[in-house]
């Protein structure tokens, strides 16, 4: 029986994200999408001249799950899934400024098919660092090595960082005993050369007992410490779940995850840690009563005064600003209309302090949906940029975001 469910906001927080975008690229080989593959570059909305302008664009190859950084050189990078679902590979491309072409696809995992897309929140994640340094982990595949010995859930969480010669390093298994993976975990690297891995695990005794765990590294991912736990208020963790982790150009250090308390208690719990990752103050509870797993994903984008959070709660979408002197997260925000299955946020704000949220509607297991958008103001005030698609997003994917250099924003997916 599903309980019911209930959202309140204690002292508001902010979600890690992924302003994310996806890209066109070559012919590397991906999963199955809607039939139709053209790339469509849409739209302005059609009642206001002034409206900033949101351009949409598929992916001819029918890769899934997009999530796209543009560094301090204007370059964007941007990863995705293909293959099979259950035993993918992880794929790279850049497209440097001024250029009309994405790269060719380079396959960022070494042990062909450790990648899992099953779910949507297991797949990889993109952090850059010191000098614009690409970094990858994901949640290994049933077929990943090296396993966990002795736990229910022995998969690796794995980790890969471009090498100066353009390769990626041989992909590394970060968990050293905190075995247990379910829902995905994430990646961070701030301007300095730290290099942050999260993910959240068990030990067989249920999600009320599952813990955040995060390693780190100094030397931009050369070598990494011991996990060490996170949540010292010990919430537990929704455990097909996904994780977010930032790490914002001053370089604090942003964990959102959901809980798991009494396995009903499943609300969204934000972790802000000002001594790289020492230690952590929850910033956030997002309140949600329900005895059924979401699998649900969030979102960040640091921006020079604010980093700006979204996340799901009761089939609704949210955003809000977290202050980072402070670190006060705002009011939060909602998408406009009836909620109706709303999942898998994605943020971009540009240089006029305009967001556009991004979400999926309908998706679910084994099932794609719809694409939708909301441009909002400086004041946070919806815009009459806005639109939606029907049938748009593949199944097991989600859509990613990113500003151009106009300030109007491009949506991958």
């Amino acid at each position: 029986m599903q309980l019911y469910s209930r959202r309140s906001f204690f002292s508001i927080g902010l979600v890690v994200g992924f302003a994310a975008m996806i890209v066109t690229v070559g012919n590397a080989p991906a999963f199955a999408a809607p039939p139709n593959t053209k790339t469509t570059k849409t739209t302005k909305p059609a009642n206001s001249d002034q409206a900033t302008e949101v351009k949409t664009v598929r992916l001819p190859d029918r890769g899934v799950q997009p999530h796209a950084l543009v560094d301090t050189e204007g370059t964007l990078h941007v990863i995705y899934l293909g293959d099979e679902p259950a035993n993918g590979n992880v794929y790279y491309v850049h497209q440097a400024p001024g250029e009309q072409r994405f790269s060719k696809p380079v396959r960022v995992n070494s042990q062909p098919g450790s990648a899992i897309a099953v779910g949507s929140i297991r797949g990889a994640h993109l952090a850059l660092g010191k000098a614009n340094r690409v970094h990858v982990a994901w949640n290994g595949s049933g077929t990943a090595e090296p396993k966990g010995q002795g736990v229910k859930y022995g998969s690796p969480m794995l980790y890969t960082r471009l090498a100066d010669d353009g390769t990626f390093e041989r992909q590394r298994n970060v968990i050293g005993k905190a075995y247990g993976l379910d829902g995905g975990g994430s990646v961070a690297a701030d301007l300095e050369g730290n290099v942050y891995v999260a993910w959240h695990a068990g030990d067989g005794t249920g999600e009320q007992n599952r813990r955040v765990w995060i390693v780190h590294s100094t030397d931009e991912g050369h070598t990494f410490g011991q996990e060490t736990a996170a949540d010292s208020d010990r919430k537990g963790a929704c455990g097909c779940c996904g994780l977010k982790m930032l790490a914002d150009r001053q370089g604090t250090v942003y964990v959102l995850y959901r809980a798991a308390r009494e396995k009903v208690n499943r609300d969204m719990v934000l972790m802000v840690s000002t001594n790289q990752g020492k230690s952590f103050a929850g910033k956030m509870d997002d309140q949600w009563i329900i005895d059924v797993c979401p699998m649900s994903s969030e979102a960040f984008v640091d921006s020079p005064d604010a980093v700006t959070a979204a996340w799901e709660t009761d089939g609704q979408v949210w955003f809000s600003k977290l202050d980072k002197k402070k670190h006060v997260p705002a009011k939060p925000i909602a998408a406009p209309g009836d909620p109706s299955k709303r999942k898998h946020p994605a943020l971009a704000v540009n240089s006029r302090g305009e967001t556009i949220l991004v979400w999926t509607e309908g998706t679910g297991w084994e099932r794609g949906g719809a694409l939708a958008w909301q441009v909002f103001d400086e004041m946070g005030q919806p815009t009459t940029s806005r639109g939606r698609i029907d049938k748009a997003i593949p199944v097991w994917s989600f859509a990613a975001v990113y500003t151009e250099p106009d300030d109007s924003f491009m949506i991958v997916y």
